[in-house]
């Protein structure tokens, strides 16, 4: 969390808090909404508060749209490598 912020505040320093939302959740990842994904993925490279935005995006799964540089996608592959990491850990404590 960046020192200056409180835990529930990062969202008010987001980068797109200017930026009109719809461009955070594309009907699509193909076709012109590409390019709306790499638009949103400028934005949150920006961002101050971008790792806070991720975290809070996988905590509370967020099944849609660009979170913290992220689609959809990208998140369920970063939560399903957190779960073998964890798996191999208890594998590896219990050995």
């Amino acid at each position: 969390m960046t020192a200056s912020l409180s835990p529930g505040d990062w969202w008010r320093h987001a980068a797109c808090q200017d930026v009109e939302a719809d461009l955070f959740f594309p009907i699509s990842a193909s076709g012109a909404a590409a390019a709306d994904i790499v638009l949103a993925k400028r934005v949150c490279g920006s961002c101050r508060v971008r790792p806070e935005c991720l975290d809070y995006a996988l905590a509370t799964r967020q099944a849609h749209g660009i979170w913290g540089g992220t689609t959809e996608d990208e998140r369920r592959r970063l939560i399903e490598r957190h779960r073998k990491a964890a798996r191999r850990q208890l594998l590896t404590t219990r050995g």
